[in-house]
């Protein structure tokens, strides 16, 4: 290994960690709220606020953790990319670009994540090396 490669394989631990955090501080919140039986929650999509806020605590909850120790991390992309598209272009389509400036970042790091994967120190990683 060279040292951008191990520079690389660092920097997409702590991209990891770090918005895997962050976003457990949106999903930490509406996790309190469906186990309070509280489902009151934006339907943005058509599907009913129960189940808008079920597919929201599952990406920023469950999801965030599978990212933040690097479990079927590119899966794991899929519905944190999906809920960020609906929340910067749906619910926050007509707002102002500062509003929906989060949404899109954390949409550019889950891409970005899903196309380079989780890196050599997760656990995607450990369990591919097992196998070989």
């Amino acid at each position: 290994m060279n040292t951008n490669s191990n520079s690389l394989h660092f920097w997409l631990l702590l991209l990891r960690i770090a918005v895997a955090c962050f976003m457990l501080t949106h999903g930490w919140p509406k996790v309190e709220k469906v186990i309070a039986g509280n489902y009151q929650f934006a339907d943005t999509v058509g599907i009913g606020s129960k189940a808008s806020l079920i597919l929201v605590v599952f990406a920023e909850a469950i999801c965030s953790v599978l990212i933040l120790i690097g479990l079927v991390t590119r899966l794991a992309t899929i519905p944190l990319i999906i809920n960020m598209a609906v929340a910067a272009f749906i619910a926050l389509g007509q707002a102002p670009f500062e509003k929906k400036e989060l949404a899109l970042l954390y949409l550019l790091i889950y891409i970005t994540i899903a196309v380079l994967g989780p890196g050599k120190y997760s656990v995607d990683a450990a369990r591919n090396r097992g196998f070989r």
